[in-house]
Formats: C-alpha cells, structure tokens, sequence
C-alpha cells in the first residue's frame, strides 16, 4: 500500500523536473511519483517516461493534452492511489530529512481509529539572489505535538496563510468532497487548499521544512508582470473562491475556520485589487469595481467584513491616496510572500 502519492505537473519541464524527481525518490516504494505531462513541447515526456522505465514500482509517467496546471493536478488525483495526496510543482523540490519524518508520520496515523485529514508543515522561499532564505512556518498558530481541529487554531498573520507547499491531503476526503480544479487557468494552487477545508475535521502540525519553493524566473506564474498579463486568471480564482466561502458560509458563521477563510479569501482580493491599480487602465478598474460587486452579491457578510478592514477598505476605494497607500501594503506583502 502507498502512504502518498505525490503528483507533479509538468509543463515545458525539461531543465528543472529531474532535480523536483529526484528528491521525491529517497524514500522508496512507500510512495508513488505521478508525473503528469500536460501536453509538453519539450522533452519533458521523454524524461518522465525514463523515470518510470528507471523505476517502475514508484514512477508513474501520464501524458495528457495540454489542459493546464489545475487539469493536470485533477488527473493525478484519478490516478493516485495512496493514502495521502501531495502536489509538488516541477521546479520545487522536498528536503530529505523533511520529507522521511512526514513519511514516517503518515504511517503512524494509518494506524489510528479517527484519520488524519490535513497535514501542515513548513515551506521555505527558495528565492533565486536571496541570501536569506524565508521560511513560513505556524508556530505561534497551530497547535503542536498533538492532533487539533479547527476551533484550537490560533490567529494568521499576513503571510501565514496556509498554501499548497503546506498540505498534503488525506487522499478520499478529496474525493468526497468532490474536489475538482478548472481547466486552463492559472492560480489554481488557492483552490486547491482553499475548497476542501470545510471538510476538513483532523488536523496535524509537523514542524519540519519540508517544500522548497522556487521562486526568480521570469516566466514564473507569480512574477508580477506576468500575473498582470493574466489577470483575468487571478480574477477568475478570486471568484472561485468567494463562492466556494459563500457556499459554505451558513455552517461556518462564528467559527475559526470562518475567520480563517475570510482571512485566506481578504489576502486574495487584495492581490487582485492592487495588481488592477497598477495597471492604470480604465478597463481595469471596472474589472476591480466588478470583483468588489461580485463579492457584495455572492456573499454579503463576506463583503462587509473584507471592506471594512483597513487593506480591504483602501484596496475597494477609488480615490488616488487610497490607491498610494494600498500599493504600499502591496509592496510589504511582496517581502511577506516572496513575489517576484
């Protein structure tokens, strides 16, 4: 039986995946490698079909048309056959030591009455010209050295939301909840933690290193640039996601998990509403003014709570101090988050 199965997306992967590969290997068959090529135009087919010939109780190589980023996490779901599900994009990787303790955790938890739903750890900026090396962690939030639910979490500070690098899923729960990612479309990684915590019931907190993001090439999905280029992505995840909180807002009302998503959904909007001010363009500012819109008649509460904190206030308003002073949170949030 396989504890976890990791699944990585591969895009055009050639010069990196081998590195994100190899160190998924180490701990051996107690894990399946699910390499999906999305439709790849390099040799990134060809390197994951070696892999699989090199290793065939462990590496499994799926080749799909291009279908993006979310496609090819659902099809490593459909493929997974662990009890535990992880995605780890091609040009991360994990840290052994890390990686061999959460392993070793997993399997102790199989053993138990009541599952394990959500396992936390900690992700590590591998920012490409950083001397420092930004690690996020959840110690003053979560609870450790015990199991923990919802009402026994703490307060997130602004870059402490809890990202992919920081989960990994009991493998069924994503399937009853009838977890499902959109097709060609970028920012999928806020759905993919986002939409199933609801479900969420049992949780742990390891505190290990564990995900090494990579963050510093241009072309990379986060560079602010490029998210400008596809802001009608970032706009439709942020929808998404307000209608995921608003789907599940009744049974939330008053809990820490509410407060929670709220927080999550907040740090969101405030992305997408700032990178719409920095464009400059009119267009843009209906497409902000339609956001804010959607938010109000989707999910009243969620809209009132939002805007009137202070980022949410400045980031909804229109006036040009306004507007100053919300770039400059964002300027702070790009050394809280690591952006390029």
């Amino acid at each position: 039986m396989k504890i976890l199965s990791v699944a990585i997306p591969s895009y055009n992967s050639q010069d990196y995946m081998s590195n994100c590969i190899e160190s998924l290997l180490p701990v051996g068959e107690d894990v399946e490698i699910l390499i999906v090529d999305d439709g790849s135009k390099d040799d990134t087919g060809l390197i994951a079909d070696r892999y699989q010939e090199q290793y065939p109780g462990i590496v499994r190589a799926i080749h799909q048309e291009n279908g993006g980023h979310g496609e090819a996490v659902n099809t490593g779901l459909a493929h997974a056959t662990g009890c535990f599900f992880k995605v780890v994009d091609s040009d991360d990787w994990v840290d052994e030591e890390a990686y061999r303790q959460i392993i070793d955790f997993l399997k102790e938890t199989l053993d138990q009455d009541e599952p394990l739903d959500m396992l936390i750890s900690n992700y590590v900026y591998e920012k490409q010209g950083a001397l420092h090396k930004k690690v996020i962690h959840y110690h003053s939030i979560l609870p450790e050295n015990t199991f923990f639910g919802w009402e026994e979490i703490g307060h997130f500070g602004p870059s402490q939301n809890i990202l992919m690098h920081s989960v990994i899923y009991r493998r069924q729960l994503l399937i009853d909840c009838g977890f499902r990612l959109p097709r060609h479309t970028f920012y999928v990684d806020n759905l993919f933690v986002y939409q199933p915590l609801p479900y969420v019931k049992r949780m742990y907190y390891l505190d290990v290193d564990f995900y090494r993001y990579f963050i510093g090439r241009e072309d990379q999905s986060v560079n602010e640039k490029v998210m400008m280029s596809r802001i009608d992505q970032q706009i439709r995840v942020n929808k998404l996601m307000i209608d995921i909180f608003a789907r599940h807002e009744e049974e939330l009302a008053g809990t820490k998990l509410e407060e929670y998503m709220l927080h999550y959904l907040s740090t969101i909007t405030l992305v997408t509403s700032v990178l719409l001010i920095k464009m400059k363009t009119d267009e843009a500012e209906i497409q902000r003014a339609d956001v804010w819109k959607y938010l109000e008649e989707h999910s009243p509460k969620a809209f009132q709570v939002l805007k009137h904190s202070t980022l949410g206030h400045l980031s909804s308003s229109r006036n040009k101090l306004s507007e100053k002073i919300t770039r400059g949170g964002y300027k702070i949030a790009q050394k809280w988050f690591g952006f390029n």
